[in-house]
């Protein structure tokens, strides 16, 4: 995957410690989806691989992660020690980020997305 410029600038405008935090799961997303590309899309770093697989986002106390309802719902267990809502978790600042948990979420999404381009292709035959 080739590093998306725009992501660079999006990381750029925030403080030093916030920018370190947010290259750590960009880098984290890449090696759990190298084929997926890097895009901006609702002003946030976001990862596409046939559908928009998760996107992350920097906040002043806190990195948004955002791998959709249902990369919440099927890792709820590990998910709820964070503050999280229906589609997007927060992981503050002063933590580590949790690079297994991101990898298993970003893994499940590219499986999830390509059962639903499978399921298309059987429907229109």
């Amino acid at each position: 995957m080739e590093k998306s410029e725009l992501i660079d600038n999006y990381i750029k405008t925030f403080p030093v410690d916030v920018q370190l935090k947010l290259e750590e799961i960009r880098t984290i997303i890449i090696q759990a989806a190298p084929d997926a590309s890097e895009i901006i899309s609702y002003k946030m770093p976001a990862y596409k691989q046939h559908e928009i697989l998760v996107y992350f986002a920097g906040y002043k106390s806190h990195i948004g992660f955002y791998p959709t309802a249902n990369g919440i719902a099927t890792f709820i267990d590990e998910i709820k020690k964070y503050k999280y809502a229906k589609g997007s978790v927060q992981f503050p600042l002063n933590k580590e980020l949790p690079k297994d948990l991101i990898t298993k979420i970003v893994k499940f999404r590219i499986q999830e997305s390509i059962l639903k381009l499978e399921n298309k292709k059987t429907k229109k035959k």
